[in-house]
């Protein structure tokens, strides 16, 4: 009898940054059962996702390919993911797995499963908080054990919510890392938050009324962590249960990261700062991959699928733009190209792209944000790795350097791939059927979230494009 192949449990968790967990060295204690998980598998300490935010990001993990590949670089992707690539459930079900999706329906980037799931990802209870995680859970685990009594191998992926904004995690979680007063009259580290028309309505929508403090807020995002963890835990038990650990490779990694009370840029994930270009990949099969290991090298969300692939013994004719990192892991490091500096872009409320090296990261917009930022920053990310200071009067060598590299990798992408940069032609990025913004001024007021469930409708509106 032949033994089927393995299946994979797919964690894509939405806007988790890797520099919070406790996997990765963050000192609250945030993620003690992935930590664990961590331990018998394989963590990626710089693995990275260039092309924010959610559509362009789980495009790249679901294809193999970077943004020249997909041509996906907005939130607000129009139309379909082209069909000149092949997504991971596509292929999968082409080698005989039942393939099931939870909480990304009608996403461009979802395209190709067998079967769509929805939870509640969103919306406060009765309580005024979220369980998003333990409604994924509901949705999951009954699946989980359906797919697992069937002879085929399944594929089941996971959209977690949990560190989406809102971050409304239920109790013990919301005050786990906070013990202080949330409406502190003396407290201003929000005002500038709720002085900024774009945002503040919908996010102070969700924080408790007369919230004066951010450190509560990412406690909050903190908290939310702390609770997905403990309720993926639920998962990884019934894993065990089933009988199926020894069969099924699992891997949690993450769309983008996440900005808190930083950089302007509040509690959402755009602009092109470190916090939303890092996230987490480990990757769990026993037997097949080595426990414990931690792999410093660069490492990029297209890599996934290649790797994956090779681990679960499915041959393709597909040329990825990302790399099998198989070869790595076993030390091979001769066998696979070193990444060093990569080619970054954003178009979520801004649109801009750049470049980043070991040391230097350069942004450029390519119109003018809501922000009122310059047009090029530049930061050296070993002297500021906070990224505060912008160095571009102070260095214009080392920017017109970059300025360089980012243009000539453009241009080899562009021949490669027989199609202009997508950076250059989603124009209609921000979905207000216009041109690009003239002046800061004309995006600032242009670009408005008022509550909950406009931003959820900002995604719901992609499945409507889909059909």
């Amino acid at each position: 009898m032949t033994r089927k192949r393995p299946n994979i449990l797919f964690f894509g968790i939405d806007s988790l940054r890797r520099d919070r967990m406790s996997s990765y060295g963050y000192e609250r204690l945030t993620t003690p059962y992935i930590d664990k998980f961590a331990k018998g598998g394989v963590l990626f300490e710089n693995n990275f996702s260039p092309s924010i935010p959610t559509t362009p990001g789980y495009a790249s993990m679901m294809t193999g390919m970077d943004c020249f590949g997909t041509d996906v670089v907005a939130l607000r992707h129009k139309g379909p993911l082209g069909s000149h690539v092949k997504t991971l459930p596509e292929l999968l079900s082409e080698n005989g797995y039942n393939t099931t999706c939870v909480g990304f329906t009608g996403n461009p980037s979802s395209r190709g499963f067998q079967k769509y799931l929805d939870y509640e990802g969103w919306k406060p209870d009765e309580s005024g908080r979220c369980p998003k995680a333990q409604n994924l859970n509901d949705v999951t685990i009954p699946e989980l054990k359906r797919l697992a009594e069937d002879d085929k191998p399944f594929f089941l992926f996971l959209r977690h919510m949990e560190p989406h904004s809102p971050y409304l995690p239920p109790k013990p979680y919301e005050r786990m890392f906070y013990d202080g007063n949330e409406t502190d009259p003396t407290n201003h580290s929000l005002d500038e938050m709720k002085e900024f028309k774009p945002f503040a309505d919908f996010i102070t929508s969700w924080l408790p009324e007369g919230c004066t403090d951010s450190e509560y807020v990412d406690a909050q995002y903190d908290g939310a962590l702390a609770y997905m963890d403990a309720c993926i835990q639920n998962i990884f038990t019934t894993v065990k249960t089933l009988g199926i650990e020894e069969d099924t490779l699992i891997i949690i990694t993450s769309d983008h990261g996440e900005t808190l009370n930083e950089h302007q840029c509040w509690y959402d994930h755009h602009g092109l700062y470190e916090h939303n270009l890092v996230v987490p990949l480990i990757l769990k099969y026993p037997g097949k991959l080595p426990e414990g290991k931690r792999i410093s090298d660069v490492t990029l969300i297209k890599d996934i699928m290649p790797t994956v692939l090779d681990l679960i013994g499915i041959e393709t004719d597909i040329s990825f733009d990302g790399q099998n990192l198989v070869s790595l892991i076993n030390g091979d490091k001769d066998e696979i190209e070193k990444v060093s500096e990569f080619y970054i872009t954003e178009c979520t409320w801004m649109r801009k792209h750049g470049w980043r090296t070991p040391e230097w990261k350069l942004i450029r917009a390519l119109e003018p944000d809501i922000h009122f930022k310059a047009e090029i920053e530049l930061y050296n990310l070993i002297k500021d790795p906070l990224e505060l200071n912008n160095l571009v009067d102070e260095e214009p060598q080392i920017v017109n350097m970059l300025l360089g590299r980012m243009d000539a990798y453009i241009a080899k992408r562009e021949l490669e791939t027989g199609r202009t940069n997508p950076m250059y032609t989603n124009l209609n990025w921000h979905g207000l059927d216009r041109g690009p913004f003239k002046t800061s001024q004309e995006a600032y007021d242009s670009m408005y979230i008022g509550s909950i469930s406009t931003a959820q409708k900002l995604q719901e509106k992609e499945k409507a494009q889909q059909k």
